[in-house]
C-alpha cells in the first residue's frame, strides 16, 4: 500500500466524520463538506484518527487520493483555506459589494464575478483579492476563474496573478 494511504488523519477538536449512504460527511466549526465514498475503500474512525484501507490491490491509488482529499476536508472545516490574488497594471482595481467582486481590468466594461456559496471574497487593498472558505478545491476553482479574466501577459506582466507567482518575461522586439 502507498505511504500516503497508510498515514492516519488526526481529527482535530470539534470535527466529526460520518459515513452514511455512500457519502462521507465532515462537520466542523467552519462548515460541513461532503464527498461520495468509493465502494472499494473502507473508512474507519479509531481513537480520533481516520484510517483508510483498500478493498483490493486495484484501489490502492484511489485510497491515497481519498486520504489526501479527506485530510484537506478536515483542515478546511477546522481552520479554512485562503488564496491570494494580485492585480498588476495601471488602473486595475478590485472591489467587493456584497457577494459580488467588481473588477476594473482595462476593458470597456467592469467585470462582475459572483462568489459561490461557501466562498468569501475580500479586498484588503484595491490590488489584492483574498478568497477564503472551507473547500480547498472550490477556492482553487474560483481563483482560477477570476485569474482567467486577465491572465498575466509575458511582455509587461500586467494581469491577475497568484501571490508569489513568477512571470517569465519575454524580451521585446529589437529594431
Amino acid at each position: 500500500m502507498s505511504r500516503v494511504a497508510k498515514k492516519p488523519i488526526a481529527l482535530t477538536k470539534g470535527v466529526e466524520l460520518k459515513s452514511v449512504d455512500g457519502n462521507i460527511e465532515v462537520k466542523g466549526p467552519k462548515g460541513t463538506l461532503n464527498i461520495a465514498k468509493p465502494s472499494n475503500v473502507d473508512v474507519a474512525v479509531d481513537n480520533g484518527q481516520i484510517l483508510l484501507t483498500p478493498a483490493n490491490d486495484e484501489s490502492i491509488a484511489l485510497t491515497g487520493t481519498l486520504r489526501a482529499i479527506l485530510a484537506n476536508m478536515v483542515t478546511g472545516v477546522s481552520e479554512g483555506f485562503t488564496r491570494k490574488l494580485e492585480l498588476v497594471g495601471v488602473g486595475y482595481r478590485a472591489a467587493v459589494e456584497g457577494s459580488n467582486l467588481n473588477l476594473s481590468l482595462g476593458f470597456s466594461h467592469p467585470v462582475v464575478f459572483t462568489a459561490p456559496a461557501g466562498i468569501t471574497i475580500t479586498t484588503p487593498t484595491q490590488t489584492e483579492i483574498l478568497i477564503s472558505g472551507a473547500d480547498k478545491q472550490l477556492i482553487g476553482e474560483v481563483a482560477a476563474k477570476i485569474r482567467a479574466y486577465r491572465k498575466p501577459e509575458p511582455y509587461k506582466g500586467k494581469g491577475i496573478r497568484y501571490a508569489g507567482e513568477k512571470i517569465i518575461m519575454k524580451e521585446a522586439k529589437k529594431a
